[in-house]
């Protein structure tokens, strides 16, 4: 297994040499390598399982340094950025060469991100190259939200990382891009649609694709526990499987008449930032139980759940 620290040295010197590494971000847990170095960009799918087809989210540390890799931060972007980096936004903007083509899928644009992590920002700094970070999980399954997931799933094939305690938001952020001079969403993630309307306007939502992505974390089926998940009316879930086993993943309620160790509530109180925080680390928890099913149901379509039920869509897309 990888060793688990906080050694931010430790983990410059890994990335220097060409390594992969897990690192924490306010999202979820990435798997980090150098996005200059194709030798290491490829032992991110590899590591993943990931199709080369599906690009990456290059990470650095300020507005400053993405410069140094993209030709130009157009006006809205650039008030998006200010507004939002360090956090939860992924901008799609028009790559130079330095950017290698695997990172994109050979794709003209790069999805760059500033993350809100004081561990990570810290490691950033030290590095004169931006991070190539996906989730660091197996392609296609529940990211991780903490270190253990991490290690559970990849230490054996990653010889460290980077300790930064329990993801704050929860869910990926939201990338945004260009199609002409319209702002698409083409994710729904960590920052709502409130928030960034607030700042630029209206802005356009892109469906999730099935195949041939154009932005990470674009695939129909995707955030997927191995157990079948199952999203509609809890009470009539239950009764259609009640000669099934099965496990309960509800917004609020509490049902009685199930075991407690085979339901989870992701808030009780009914916040949705709790919600998003507890969702993929719930869905890890329960497709360890001896059931066949995951019953859900959608949370309220406002603000971050909005990005919790496009998760929820997709984990039962599979």
């Amino acid at each position: 297994m990888a060793i688990i620290g906080n050694d931010i040295e430790h983990a410059s010197t890994l990335l220097k040499a060409g390594e992969v590494i897990g690192i924490p971000t306010e999202t979820v847990y990435g798997l980090a390598g150098n996005a200059y170095n194709v030798s290491a960009v490829t032992k991110i799918f590899k590591i993943k399982k990931r199709p080369d087809f599906d690009p990456l989210i290059v990470h650095t540390d300020s507005l400053a340094k993405i410069y140094k890799f993209v030709k130009d931060i157009p006006e809205s972007a650039f008030q998006l950025a200010k507004y939002f980096w360090p956090g939860p936004l992924t901008l799609l903007l028009a790559k130079k060469s330095v950017i290698p083509d695997l990172v994109t899928s050979g794709l003209p644009n790069v999805a760059v991100r500033v993350p809100n992590h004081a561990v990570t920002l810290a490691l950033l700094e030290k590095l004169d190259f931006p991070l190539a970070a996906p989730s660091a999980n197996p392609f296609g399954y529940v990211s991780p939200t903490s270190a253990r997931h991490v290690n559970d799933q990849l230490g054996g094939k990653i010889p460290y990382i980077l300790n930064g305690g329990v993801s704050k938001v929860g869910i990926e952020s939201t990338i945004i891009g260009y199609e002409g001079s319209q702002l698409v969403v083409y994710r729904l993630g960590g920052l709502t649609l409130e928030k960034i309307e607030h700042v630029v306007g209206k802005v356009t939502i892109k469906p999730h694709s099935s195949s041939d992505p154009t932005t990470p974390g674009s695939l129909k089926s995707h955030y997927s526990p191995a157990k079948k998940v199952v999203i509609g009316n809890i009470e009539e879930l239950m009764d259609v499987y009640k000669d099934r086993p099965f496990a309960l993943l509800s917004f609020q309620k509490e049902y009685d008449h199930i075991p407690s160790e085979n339901q989870l509530i992701l808030s009780k109180s009914g916040d949705l930032d709790e919600a998003a925080q507890n969702l993929f680390s719930s869905l890890r928890t329960l497709d360890n139980l001896p059931v066949e099913y995951i019953l859900t149901e959608y949370v309220p379509d406002r603000d971050l759940g909005l990005a919790i039920n496009d998760r929820l869509k997709r984990a039962a897309a599979k």
